[in-house]
């Protein structure tokens, strides 16, 4: 990610002429802020990258879904099939059973 615009020159200027800082000093603070925040903050363009990603992930997302709910669909059915298969054959099988005695 970008960081965010830190002017570390006038930052280390101004800890210098207000807060008595050595050169040495305010240049490294100024440093050691400028990296520690650089990694942290998102840019526009990083938020508008992550919604494109997001918006991919999103279509993979739904278009596996509408796989899997086809395969549901595809076992509930054939689970039907043959559970009503299975039903009459056992109907037949008692009604010939009953109907021999």
């Amino acid at each position: 990610m970008s960081a965010l615009a830190f002017d570390t020159l006038k930052f280390a200027q101004t800890l210098r002429d207000k807060a008595n800082f050595t050169q040495t000093q305010s240049e490294g603070l100024a440093s050691a802020i400028a990296d520690a925040t650089s990694d942290q903050l998102a840019t526009k363009s990083d938020i508008r990258e992550l919604k494109q990603d997001m918006r991919e992930m999103e279509l993979r997302l739904e278009t596996k879904i509408e796989s899997l709910r086809g395969d549901v669909l595809k076992w509930a059915l054939g689970s039907i099939g043959f559970q009503t298969v299975i039903i009459l054959g056992a109907v037949i099988t008692l009604t010939r059973a009953v109907g021999h005695n």
